[in-house]
């Protein structure tokens, strides 16, 4: 059995289906967390495949890596697999190469992420010291978790970091009314609480890594969309969809987002029209389900790669 050309074809087939079927399904807005779990899972089974395939492709390969990768292997395990019959051909070497070498570009990629994302918090942070109005008596601005900006444009935005910061411009104060504030700042806990900035980090550092995969491509779009409805969900569950959905309008109906051009922030209405909307969660029991099925699509890459060394110790 060729267990990395499985495992390829397997993760092949996960990256090519999953973002289709998923496009076309309409459920993971009505549960904008249980979609993020399911896409996080697609994408951990893809990864996943491509990790195995490099083990055997090496071990296949190399006898030094597999005595290291089949070293805590019963006796008889490592035969199954027959990696030193030369049943795998001299394409293994160059496979093993080819995969470690873009698992390396992954890792160089979240790097860049993470060090990009770094120097917007620290520039931002930056503006906060020269911004944010400081009173007599007060703690220096940007010490505390609430930051409040003089500007003339309403805005909210969550600053991650060690210190994480909620930032409100003095604009947003004089627009939003009632509780429209509170379910605001709700939705930015909502993204503090559930770490998006990684998840977001993570997605987009696959999409740059791998442009034409399109299944990272999908992910990046759809996390970025999802992680609003989720956030916005999560303070729904407190103020009200109506309440959530005034503040989105009142927020952003001076930037253009409800004509008819496109904008940056086009997703905007597509979020008031779905909170509007209000429509039903799916059942305890289909979510269940969906989240057990999600566990499994990772699962299934493990399942083909120990199934030959498994059969071997029967």
């Amino acid at each position: 059995m060729m267990v990395p050309l499985a495992l390829l074809v397997l993760g092949g087939l996960a990256a090519a289906v999953a973002p289709r079927v998923l496009a076309r399904s309409s459920w993971p807005e009505r549960e904008p967390v249980l979609g993020l779990w399911v896409w996080q899972c697609v994408v951990a089974a893809v990864l996943l495949c491509c990790l195995l395939a490099m083990a055997f492709s090496a071990a296949a390969a190399w006898q030094v890596v597999r005595g290291h990768v089949f070293a805590p292997a019963p006796s008889g395990v490592e035969e199954a697999y027959g990696l030193g019959l030369g049943t795998y051909g001299p394409w293994a070497g160059g496979l093993a190469v080819l995969l470690a070498c873009g698992g390396a570009w992954t890792g160089a990629m979240l790097l860049r992420e993470v060090h990009e994302a770094r120097v917007r918090r620290r520039r931002r942070r930056a503006e906060l010291r020269e911004r944010a109005p400081r009173l007599p008596g007060e703690e220096p601005s940007g010490a505390g978790p609430l930051v409040v900006l003089e500007g003339n444009r309403p805005d909210a935005w969550w600053l991650p970091g060690s210190t994480p910061r909620l930032v409100v411009t003095t604009a947003a104060l004089r627009r939003l009314k009632g509780r429209q504030l509170d379910a605001v700042l709700e939705h930015e806990q909502g993204h503090a609480r559930a770490r998006h900035d990684w998840l977001m980090h993570c997605s987009s550092a696959l999409a740059a890594g791998f442009p034409r995969v399109p299944v990272f491509a999908a992910f990046r779009d759809q996390v970025h969309t999802l992680v609003e409805m989720a956030a916005d969900d999560a303070a729904s569950k407190r103020y009200g969809r109506l309440t959530i959905a005034l503040a989105l309008v009142e927020l952003n109906e001076d930037r253009g987002v409800f004509g008819p051009a496109p904008t940056p922030l086009a997703q905007v209405p597509h979020r008031v029209q779905r909170l509007l909307s209000a429509a039903p969660r799916l059942t305890v029991s289909r979510r269940l389900r969906m989240t057990a099925a999600a566990v499994l699509v990772p699962a299934v890459p493990l399942l083909v790669a120990f199934v030959p060394g498994l059969s071997a110790l029967r």
